[in-house]
């Protein structure tokens, strides 16, 4: 084959190498508008997960490399006031760029790769007509994507933080974090070393504190001088040096498709990820290899290139969304500076969400004891740590999150409740919360949701209440809500979302006349004052019953798109009196109704609110009116806020992953400074422990692991070998309180 690839970067060259290393036959050549000795950045950090694969890949080019690794284990955070503290145990090796790029041309010339230097490539489409494949290695500002943007489809995610990448003499001993607080803002200097003479230096901060600081209108040698100055200690009397060094807004780069007929995309140009969990050129090399491979055992170039895509997407996907939760954290580091010194440095090291307190524990046991001591008692699973709101005092950090069980007749819970929340709660949650329970008969989403409009329906909840307070250690809370324009819907499993049929159906309400489903979904009225004031005292009825019934908390449902949702919501709110508008007036009733059922609820037993900390489309409300909705509930007496996402409308577009409405309930606990419970993809203990321990969140609410697993708790605590306090097993399951053997040995 005819190959062509169009950038010289690690990526690129490290392909053409690859490729004719297989097949010598092939002819192979390179274009890089630069010449070979130059470079920008300074030093390249290598994962030994990349590593492994060079050497199994390329073993003289890794040899050569291995020769002249830094390596080293430790990260050190330092943070304003002189505080410091280092986790051990990390593994990391880093070369310098220029001596990477010179490795990889020779070991081209080697193998025969024609290589063009200070020459532009022909465009992609040109090469396409007389060469087999052409591979677009030309970086985040990739020429072959913007030429044919129509198939790629490329999403450029310009971000909100300055960087400038330098150089120092200055060899650290460990990957260096440094958090500066200055008159203009918060900065941060990432430092690693490359060499026995040199290490990398990023200074980061937001834009804003860039332009304060008067940063955005000075050159290389001017920028360079004044970093020099405000990182002054942390040098230590070394110099900065620039190379062709510029303030840059890190752009994340997404594409649809990767191919374009024979040409296709390699690194940056198809895909970035934020330098500070160290990943361009990782990803770059990875996809060399793949792209190799997929070449030299497919029987065709489209084959081969669908095969490619589709090994390494997921990969990258996973990659970019710990990136992304990464470059994030830094862009929001001001709202942690609060935090007690160890539990920032703690948070900093999780930050991606790769990295957590089971993983650091194995790294670096002592670090981890010292932050468990901080936190409560060393040895002690944080989720296993009892927290307190009002008068009431949980067990652990657990919470059964609401789930709805549509299972219900005429509102009235049964024994399928009975047993669905007494055997959670005998798992060993802290906190077993209801389904939404609804307040009236037309707030309900469903034929089989439960309700408490009577009492009758109190005193069925009283008999599970009861069982809870009886037979187990744990709490119990009581979800109150309303449906709203989402109600009058087949049951989950029949159909979510769709509509009763007609004869079924009930009237639907809402703040403004706007269905949820505009393909056919029912209009809901606009609420009148008057109604407003009956809704009120529903919600108020509701709440005297389940103080009556035994409930332990009360939270009120502003989430999801129901009701008090749709209120807060500027996609679902269009009213123009007091009730729309403005936030400010958006959030009036359903304050209103808070305050309302705070004067009936017993003083001693706490109130939560739940809310839909982002809408997930255009024009709604996200993280900063979070902030300012959880600080309104907070100030009229919110003992603490549970922070979801979405289901607000329905052409949402979350952004789903593991944990991925975690960061919301970070921010509002963060700035808002009220207790928060976090839900949202969160699966395992060791991401409970972890979010606790860096304080992103107080409480944590799993639903789906409760599903596949009532004794999740209990299991979680055999699995960490905990039987201390925080976790009980019931005298009647004690035998099983550790782990069956798996197999046995003659």
């Amino acid at each position: 084959m005819r190959i062509a690839v169009i950038g010289g970067g690690p990526g690129g060259l490290y392909f053409a190498a690859l490729v004719k290393r297989r097949q010598p036959e092939h002819q192979v050549t390179v274009w890089e508008r630069n010449a070979p000795e130059d470079t920008f950045g300074f030093g390249v950090v290598l994962s030994d997960e990349t590593l492994g694969g060079i050497e199994e890949a390329d073993p003289e080019l890794y040899a050569e490399l291995a020769a002249g690794f830094a390596r080293w284990d430790d990260i050190d955070v330092h943070l304003p006031g002189g505080q410091v503290f280092t986790s051990g145990g990390h593994g990391f090796a880093a070369t310098s760029r220029r001596r990477l790029l010179g490795l990889l041309q020779e070991r081209c010339r080697v193998l025969g790769v024609e290589l063009r230097f200070q020459e532009e490539a022909p465009p992609a489409a040109e090469l396409a007509r007389s060469h087999d494949v052409v591979v677009a290695a030309d970086g985040v500002r990739s020429r072959t994507r913007a030429a044919a943007a129509e198939v790629y489809r490329p999403e450029l995610d310009e971000r909100h933080c300055r960087y400038i990448w330098l150089g120092t003499d200055l060899v650290f001993d460990a990957f260096q974090f440094h958090v500066l607080r200055t008159e203009h803002g918060v900065m941060q200097l990432h430092g690693y070393p490359y060499s026995d003479a040199g290490s990398t230096v990023i200074v980061e901060m937001r834009e804003d504190v860039w332009r304060r600081a008067g940063l955005d209108r000075m050159d290389e040698q001017e920028s360079v001088a004044a970093c020099e100055k405000l990182f002054a200690d942390t040098l230590r009397g070394h110099a900065l040096r620039g190379n062709d060094s510029r303030w840059i807004a890190f752009t994340t780069v997404r594409n649809v498709t990767w191919s374009d007929g024979t040409t296709v995309l390699l690194g940056d140009a198809a895909h970035t990820a934020h330098f500070s969990i160290g990943s361009g050129t990782k990803l770059a090399m990875e996809d060399a290899v793949a792209l190799a491979d997929a070449l030299h055992t497919h029987a065709s170039v489209p084959q081969a290139l669908a095969a490619y895509e589709e090994e390494r997407r997921p990969v990258v996907a996973s990659t970019q969304r710990a990136a992304q939760a990464s470059l994030e954290w830094f862009e929001n580091l001001e709202q942690y500076l609060d935090q007690p010194g160890w539990q920032l440095a703690f948070n900093l090291l999780t930050r991606s969400r790769r990295i957590t307190h089971d993983n650091l524990r194995l790294r670096d046991p002592g670090y981890v004891a010292e932050a468990e001591q901080e936190f409560a008692a060393a040895g002690t699973p944080p989720m296993f740590t009892p927290f307190r709101l009002r008068g009431l005092t949980l067990r652990n950090r657990v919470v059964v999150s609401p789930m709805d069980m549509y299972s219900a007749q005429d509102g009235l819970p049964d024994d399928f409740h009975l047993v669905h929340l007494g055997s959670r709660a005998l798992g060993g949650a802290g906190l077993v919360m209801t389904e939404m329970v609804c307040v009236a008969p037309e707030g309900r989403i469903t034929l089989g949701c439960t309700g408490l409009w009577n009492d009758e329906q109190r005193d069925a909840w009283a008999r599970i209440t009861g069982f809870v307070h009886e037979r187990s250690g744990a709490a119990i809370g009581l979800q109150l809500g309303h449906s709203g324009r989402k109600g009058a819907t087949k049951l989950m499993w029949e159909g979510m979302d769709d509509p009763l049929p007609a004869e079924q159906a009930w009237p639907l309400v809402g703040p403004s006349p706007l269905a949820y489903r505009p393909d056919g979904g029912q209009v809901p009225a606009a609420l009148t004052r008057e109604q407003l004031g009956e809704l009120k005292e529903q919600f108020v009825a509701a709440a005297r019953r389940g103080a009556e019934a035994g409930f332990d908390l009360l939270e009120l449902h502003c989430a999801h798109g129901y009701l008090l949702s749709s209120f807060l919501s500027p996609l679902a709110n269009r009213r123009e009196d007091e009730y729309g508008g403005p936030l400010e007036n958006r959030l009036r009733w359903p304050l209103e109704v808070f305050d309302a059922m705070r004067a009936v609820w017993p003083g001693d037993r706490p109130m939560t609110v739940r809310i839909s900390a982002t809408d997930w489309a255009e024009g709604g409300n996200d993280t900063e009116e979070a902030v300012v909705i959880a600080a309104a509930f907070a100030a009229h007496g919110a003992d603490a806020i549970d922070v979801s996402t979405g289901q607000v409308v329905s052409h949402e577009r979350p952004a789903f992953g593991r944990s991925y409405q975690t960061p919301f309930a970070d921010a509002i606990r963060n700035r808002v400074r009220v207790p928060v419970i976090a839900v949202g993809a969160v699966s395992s203990w060791d991401d409970v422990n972890s979010l606790l321990l860096a304080g992103r969140a107080d409480l944590v609410a799993l639903g789906r692991p409760h599903l596949y697993d009532p004794a999740w708790t209990l299991h979680a605590a055999a699995e960490q070998e905990w039987s201390g306090p925080g976790v009980e097993w019931p005298v009647q399951y004690a035998a099983g309180s550790r782990r069956p053997q798996t197999g046995r040995r003659l």
